[in-house]
Formats: structure tokens, C-alpha cells, sequence
């Protein structure tokens, strides 16, 4: 990563300045292992906005730049999130984390919503892979979401890891509906 990230990175930054006014990196309060907050690091893929912290993304969100369409559509707005690893805010693989507002939300109307805490959250996840990434704002899509980081959190294994590692990998290649 450290090779990919020290020329990947720097081209990005140009191409975010370019592309709209606004810090090239987005950090955001999330929730974390044992539900502690830390900020999560991203390249920042929407102009600068005031809904950036409890409003998420949906299809065709204006707030949206165009070139944060293509960082989200190919998951390289995640990338500095593995400063959060090295920082062991966060694991390779595991649940996504959330904004502060969706865990607090969620926690009180998923069943087992804050068992997804027991561990590191992720930067790729089972659900991510499974194509439960993006809008929840129908409760039974997160339901869906937290049954998938409860069967990752029983049945962790380094196997179970690198398949999610290598299904993340390939849905950037070959696409993935719910990313946007």
C-alpha cells in the first residue's frame, strides 16, 4: 500500500483541487471498536456541505463532484483510511463504520445493531461484497447489513478475509450497482 499510496494519493490531490473548492481530505466522526469515536479519513468526493455529517449519500446526490462519482464508484476515496489502520483505528476487513448519527439511530431499532462493535471496523467488508453498500435508509436494508457483520464477527478466519479482500477488488473492476 505504502508504494501505491505515495504516487497514488498525490495525483488524486491534484485532480480533487482541480475538480471543486475544498479540502482534498474529508474526516468524519464514526463509530468505532467498543463504540469509541475517531475520525475516519476519506478523499473528500462531495462539495463542501453542511448535511456532510447526517445526511448520507444517495443515487444522484447533488452534493456529489464529478470526480468524487468516479473516487466512490472505485472505492479510491476509502484509500486514506488506511492511515486509520496504521493509527489501529480500523482493520483491513471488517464492519463499515458509521456516522455517529446512524449508530445512535440504529441502535435503537436493529436488533444486535451495536454487536458489529465488538471489532474493528473495516474499510471492505462481507456486506460491502455482497452488495449491501450504500443507501440504508430503508431499515431492513441495514438490518440486512448487521446480520452479514455478525456472521463475519462468528466466523472470522484469515481465508474468510482474503476472499473479501479479493471480491473487493474485482467489484472495482467490474462494478458495483450500489456504489455511487
Amino acid at each position: 500500500m505504502i508504494f501505491i499510496l505515495s504516487w497514488l494519493l498525490p495525483i488524486l490531490a491534484v485532480i480533487i483541487r482541480l475538480d471543486s473548492k475544498g479540502p482534498i481530505l474529508f474526516k468524519q466522526e464514526r463509530s468505532g471498536i467498543d463504540n469509541k469515536k475517531f475520525k475516519c479519513w476519506k478523499l473528500r468526493s462531495m462539495y463542501v456541505n453542511s448535511e456532510a455529517n447526517s445526511q448520507q449519500a444517495r443515487r444522484g446526490d447533488s452534493r456529489i463532484t464529478p470526480v468524487g462519482a468516479f473516487l466512490r464508484k472505485t472505492n479510491l476515496d476509502e484509500l486514506p483510511q488506511f492511515f486509520n489502520v496504521l493509527m489501529g483505528q480500523m482493520s483491513v476487513v471488517g464492519p463499515r463504520p458509521h456516522m455517529l448519527k446512524h449508530t445512535q439511530e440504529y441502535s435503537l431499532i436493529v436488533d444486535k445493531f451495536m454487536v458489529r462493535h465488538f471489532i474493528k471496523p473495516g474499510i471492505t467488508g462481507l456486506s460491502q461484497v455482497r452488495g449491501l453498500r450504500g443507501d440504508t435508509s430503508e431499515v431492513f436494508q441495514m438490518k440486512a447489513r448487521v446480520k452479514l457483520d455478525i456472521f463475519y464477527l462468528e466466523n472470522w478466519s484469515l481465508l474468510l478475509d482474503l476472499k473479501i479482500i479479493f471480491y473487493t477488488i474485482y467489484n472495482v473492476f467490474k462494478g458495483d450497482e450500489h456504489a455511487f
